[in-house]
C-alpha cells in the first residue's frame, strides 16, 4: 500500500502544505494538502513538479577533504581542529558561518547557538539577507520587534490590497491564486499594483503603477501626507498607541507635488486615485517583498508604508495591515533564532544586554556574542581581505546570489579554509571548497519551518538517506562537541532541539517579547512527529488559534507604543553616459534560487529555457538589439550575456533579468556579478533593483540549438544555456568564430561514437547547417546552426528523443527543423503544470475558445497554479485581434 506523509514545500515563503505518496514500487507523487491552512489543497508549478527533483543526480553522498573522498570522523575533526586554531590565533570573529533560509530551523537554532554563545562571535549571517532583511529592520524600527501582524486570510478580506515591489504571480503563486479567487467572489475589492514593470500580476489590477526604481519612499511619503490631512487619519490610535507621528508627517509634507511627481515618475491623476482607493477604504493590507526590501533604501521604504497603516490605525484587525511577503521557505524561521548577524534567539536583541544575559544563562554558555557581527556582503568583504580566516558555508551559493558576485567568488577561492554544506556535489560554489559535507535534501530532511504568517509547520522525511548524507544540525553538534562543548550539543533527534528552541522563547518572557512558543516547550518526539501547522504565538496553557498583533496597541518598545519614523526619499538614479540602463533582477515562475533544484526539471524549464533580459522595443531598436537576439550587460563590477526579450511589459530605460542562472547552466549569466554591492545603511541589504549597466547586442559568428539524450559536455562557445527536457538536454548556442570540423564538435560534445555517421547538410551560402546522430531507431543528438538566431521548432525537436526515428522521413523532417504534416508543434510552453504549448492555445481560441475559462477547459492549461493565466489571456486577445483584422 502507498505511504503518505505530510509534509511542507522547500520552495518560498508561502509555505504550502504537500502530501507526498511513495508507492510500492518506490515511485514518489506529490498533490496539495486540502487540510494545510497556507494553501488548502493548492500548488504552484514547482510545487506539483517536487518529486522530478528528487532524484541522485549529482548528489554530494559522501564527505570530502581537498576534493577526495573522507568520512564524518576525519572530516569533523579536521572542521572543529581549523576552527579552534584560527579562534585560538586570531580571535572568535576570525571565523563565520554563511546560512541559509532553506534550512531548517533546527539547523539554524544550533548554527546560532555554536557561534553566538560558545564561539563568541556574531559572524553568523544568511541569505536572508538577500531578501528581507529590510522588512526586520523596519519592523524593529516601528514594533519594537520584528512582528508579521496579519495573516495571509486579511489578502482575502481586505477591500483594498496592495502590492508593492512583489510579482505575486510568480514569486508566490499560491497567494496569488488565493488573492485572484477573493477578487473573483466580491469583484469591488480593488488591487493595486506599484512596480516599474508591468508583470503578470497587473493583469488582475485595478491600478498599476509604473513608478520609478526607489521611488516608494516618496510615494508613501505623500500617502501619509494626503492621509494627515484626510477624513481617514485615526487620531485616537495615533495618541494612544503611537509617539513620533508629528515628525514623520513634517517630513511627509515637505515633499511638494513636483518633487513628488519627479521621484515617482507617476501621472499626477494615477497618484490621486491611488491616494483616494487607499483614503476612501478602511480595509486595506499593503503587502510588500522584494521589490521594497532589496534596496538601498529598503529599511526606509518599509517604514513609510507602516507609518501609513499606523497613521489610520488600520493594523492588526481583520483585512487591515502591512504584509511582508517572506521569499524563501524558512527565513521566518532563521529570523526566530536569530540567524542574522544582528539577533539573538527567539527574537531578542543584541545589541540588549538584559538579553543577552538572558540568552547565556539559558545556554550556560561560557561566552556571548558582545555586538552584532558581519552582515553577509561586509562578511565577504572581510573574507577577502583576511580578517575572516575560516568560514562555513550552508545550503546556500554565494557565488551565484552575492552581489558583486565575481569578487566573492574570489574572497572564497584565496580563504585559507572553507568548509560547504550541500546537497549537490558541483556548484559555482562548491569548487572552492577544503571540506564538503553532504547534507539532507527535502524528502530526507526532519524539522520544521515557519511561513510569511507565522505558521510553523513539519518538513517530513519520506526518502531513504542516500550514500553517507547527515542533517545540518548534526554536522553542526558533532562540530560543537568536538570543539569541547559537548554537553550544549547532546541532540539526538531533531525535536529535542525544537523542544529548546520552544523553551527558550517562553524563558523569562511573561508577553514581554512577541515570539513565543511556550506550549511546545518539552514537546516529545512522538507529538513532534504529529505536530499540526500553528501559528505563534502560543504561549504555555494557550490553544492554538489565528492571530494578529496591534489592534489595540501592544507594541514592542519599552513604553508600549509603535514609532512613526521620519525618513527622506534617496536619489532614485544611478546611470550615467557610460551605464544609462537601470537592472532591475528577480526571480521567474519556474525557477527557484540557483536551481540546484528546479533545474533538474524538465517540465519547469520548458518555459523559459536560457538567461534572458527584459528591454522595451524602443531601447532595443536604439541599441541594435534585435528580438532573441543575445545581449551583453555590463556594469563596473561583471559582465553577463543573455537573451533578449523585447517587450513594452518593460518601461524604457531598465532592464529586468532573473537571478537564477549559474556557471552550471549558462556559459555567462551570472547576473548578480554585474550587481554593484550597495547596500542599505540600515539592513545591509543589497540594492538589487537599481543597478546602473550598459546594454549592447552580442554579435556571433554562428548562433546554434541542440537536443540530446545524455548531459552534454560543457561546450567550446562564446555562449551556451543548458536545460533538461523530456528525454535529455537542450542547449542554446553562440560561437565567435566558425568551427572547422562541426560533426568532431558534435562527438565531443554530445559523446556520439566514431562508428555513428550524422545525417545532415549544409548551406554554405546562408550558412545554414543541420546534423543528427542516430542509434538504430534513436536520435542521440541533434544540431541546428544559422547565422541568426536559430528557427526551429524547439519543443517539437525535443520531443524527437522520445521518438522512433525508423521511419526515413521523420528523419528528414527533423533535419530540416519542423514537423511535416499532421505533426503539430505545440509551440513554447506556456502552461508548465501540463506542458501546454502556445500553438495548442492559440488553436483553442481559433476553435472557439475565447476566455481563459474556456481554453483550461479544452487544453487543462491555467487549471492548477494559475500563474500561467495572465500570459493566456493575452495569447487569446492576439489570436482575436489578428482573427479581426
Amino acid at each position: 500500500m502507498a505511504a503518505e506523509v505530510k509534509t511542507t514545500c522547500p520552495y518560498c515563503g508561502v509555505g504550502c502544505g504537500v502530501i507526498a505518496t511513495v508507492d510500492e514500487a518506490g515511485a514518489v507523487s506529490v498533490k496539495g494538502d486540502p487540510e494545510h491552512p497556507s494553501n488548502f489543497g493548492r500548488l504552484c508549478s514547482k510545487g506539483s513538479a517536487l518529486a522530478e527533483t528528487i532524484d541522485l543526480d549529482g548528489r554530494l553522498l559522501y564527505p570530502e577533504i581537498a576534493g577526495e573522498r573522507s568520512d564524518w570522523d576525519e572530516a569533523l575533526d579536521l572542521v572543529a581542529r581549523r576552527f579552534s586554531e584560527t579562534i585560538a590565533e586570531h580571535g572568535p570573529d576570525s571565523v563565520a558561518f554563511y546560512v541559509s533560509g532553506q534550512l531548517l530551523t533546527e539547523d539554524y537554532y544550533v548554527a546560532n547557538k555554536l557561534m553566538k554563545g560558545f564561539i563568541g562571535s556574531a559572524n553568523i549571517d544568511t541569505n536572508s539577507r538577500l531578501c528581507m532583511s529590510s522588512s526586520v529592520a523596519g519592523h524593529r524600527r516601528a514594533f519594537g520587534a520584528d512582528t508579521v501582524p496579519g495573516t495571509y486570510e486579511d489578502i482575502e478580506l481586505a477591500d483594498l490590497v496592495v502590492l508593492t515591489g512583489s510579482n505575486l504571480a510568480w514569486c508566490h503563486p499560491v497567494i496569488y491564486q488565493r488573492l485572484a479567487a477573493a477578487k473573483a467572489a466580491r469583484p469591488n475589492m480593488r488591487i493595486v499594483v506599484i512596480d516599474p514593470r508591468r508583470t503578470m500580476t497587473c493583469d488582475i489590477a485595478d491600478l498599476h503603477l509604473a513608478i520609478r526604481p526607489d521611488g516608494d519612499v516618496a510615494l508613501f511619503m505623500g500617502l501619509l501626507a494626503h492621509l494627515a490631512t484626510s477624513p481617514a487619519i485615526d487620531q485616537n490610535y495615533i495618541a494612544s498607541h503611537t509617539e513620533g507621528f508629528a515628525g514623520a508627517f513634517a517630513a511627509a509634507a515637505a515633499l511638494d507635488i513636483n518633487d513628488l511627481l519627479e521621484r515617482t515618475g507617476l501621472p499626477a491623476m494615477q497618484i490621486r486615485e491611488f491616494f483616494r482607493l487607499f483614503e476612501t477604504t478602511s480595509k486595506v493590507v499593503t503587502c510588500y517583498s522584494q521589490g521594497v526590501n532589496q534596496s538601498s533604501s529598503g529599511t526606509d521604504k518599509v517604514n513609510a508604508i507602516l507609518n501609513c497603516h499606523l497613521a489610520t490605525g488600520r493594523i492588526g484587525r481583520p483585512g487591515m495591515g502591512p504584509f511582508s511577503l517572506t521569499g524563501q521557505p524558512n527565513a521566518m524561521g532563521g529570523r526566530e533564532v536569530g540567524g542574522l548577524a544582528n539577533m539573538l534567539a527567539a527574537h531578542m536583541a543584541i545589541e540588549n544586554p538584559d538579553d543577552r544575559d538572558r540568552v547565556q544563562r539559558f545556554w550556560d554558555s561560557p561566552v556571548i556574542a558582545a555586538k552584532g557581527g558581519l552582515k553577509a556582503v561586509d562578511m565577504f568583504r572581510a573574507v577577502a581581505d583576511g580578517r575572516i580566516k575560516a568560514l562555513w558555508i550552508m545550503a546556500t551559493n554565494p557565488v551565484v546570489s552575492m552581489p558583486d558576485a565575481d569578487s566573492v567568488e574570489s574572497a572564497i577561492a584565496a580563504c585559507p579554509f572553507v568548509v560547504v554544506s550541500d546537497v549537490l556535489r558541483e556548484t559555482d560554489t562548491t569548487r572552492h571548497a577544503d571540506v564538503l559535507l553532504p547534507s539532507l535534501g527535502w524528502g530526507e530532511k526532519d524539522g520544521t519551518v515557519t511561513n510569511s504568517e507565522r505558521r510553523i509547520s513539519r518538513q517530513r522525511p519520506f526518502l531513504g538517506i542516500p550514500g553517507d548524507a547527515k542533517a545540518d544540525w548534526w554536522q553542526l553538534a558533532e562540530v560543537g562537541r568536538r570543539m569541547g562543548f559537548a554537553a550544549a550539543f547532546d541532540f539526538d533527534a531533531p525535536a529535542e532541539i525544537f523542544a529548546e528552541h520552544a523553551a527558550l522563547s517562553a524563558f523569562e518572557n511573561n508577553g514581554s517579547r512577541d515570539f513565543d512558543i511556550g506550549a511546545r516547550a518539552g514537546i516529545s518526539g512522538a507529538a513532534y512527529e504529529e505536530l499540526s501547522p500553528f501559528q505563534w504565538p502560543q504561549a504555555a496553557g494557550s490553544a492554538p488559534g489565528v492571530t494578529r498583533f496591534f489592534a489595540d496597541g501592544g507594541f514592542y518598545h519599552a513604553d508600549g507604543k509603535a514609532r512613526f519614523v521620519a525618513v527622506e526619499p534617496p536619489a532614485t538614479d544611478r546611470t550615467n553616459a557610460d551605464f544609462p540602463f537601470t537592472l532591475n533582477t528577480g526571480r521567474i515562475r519556474d525557477q527557484w534560487h540557483t536551481m540546484t533544484r528546479t533545474g533538474k526539471s524538465a517540465r519547469l524549464s520548458a518555459h523559459i529555457a536560457e538567461p534572458f533580459a527584459e528591454i522595451h522595443p524602443r531601447d532595443a531598436l536604439e541599441a541594435g538589439i534585435s528580438s532573441a537576439g543575445l545581449v551583453e550587460i555590463d556594469s563596473p563590477h561583471g559582465k553577463a550575456i543573455v537573451r533578449a526579450l523585447v517587450t513594452d511589459r518593460q518601461a524604457r530605460g531598465g532592464i529586468f533579468a532573473p537571478m537564477h542562472w549559474n556557471d552550471q547552466f549558462a556559459a555567462k549569466a551570472r547576473i548578480d556579478a554585474v550587481v554593484e554591492p550597495i547596500t542599505d545603511p540600515i539592513s545591509g541589504q543589497p540594492a538589487s533593483k537599481n543597478v546602473a549597466v550598459a546594454v549592447r547586442p552580442f554579435r556571433a559568428a554562428h548562433y546554434g540549438f541542440a537536443v540530446s539524450a545524455v548531459k552534454p559536455a560543457t561546450p567550446e562557445a562564446a555562449y551556451w544555456a543548458l536545460a533538461k527536457a523530456d528525454g535529455g538536454w537542450r542547449l542554446e548556442l553562440a560561437f565567435g568564430e566558425t568551427v572547422e570540423d562541426w560533426t568532431a564538435w558534435c562527438r565531443a560534445v554530445f559523446a556520439i561514437p566514431d562508428e555513428i555517421e550524422p545525417l545532415g547538410y549544409a548551406d554554405r551560402q546562408t550558412g545554414d547547417l543541420r546534423l543528427a546522430f542516430f542509434d538504430g531507431e534513436t536520435l542521440l543528438a541533434a544540431l541546428f546552426l544559422a547565422r541568426e538566431p536559430v528557427a526551429v521548432a524547439r519543443n517539437w525537436a525535443i520531443s524527437q528523443l522520445s521518438v522512433p526515428h525508423g521511419d526515413l522521413r521523420k528523419r528528414f523532417a527533423l533535419v530540416a527543423g519542423r514537423p511535416g504534416a499532421g505533426r503539430p508543434d505545440p509551440g513554447a510552453t506556456v502552461c508548465s503544470c501540463f506542458s501546454v504549448g502556445v500553438n495548442q492555445i492559440a488553436a483553442a481560441v481559433r476553435g472557439g475558445c475565447h476566455s481563459v475559462e474556456a481554453v483550461g477547459k479544452e487544453t487543462s492549461a491555467g487549471t492548477n497554479c494559475g500563474s500561467c493565466r495572465g500570459e493566456i489571456g493575452r495569447i487569446i486577445d492576439r489570436c482575436l485581434a489578428a482573427a479581426a483584422e
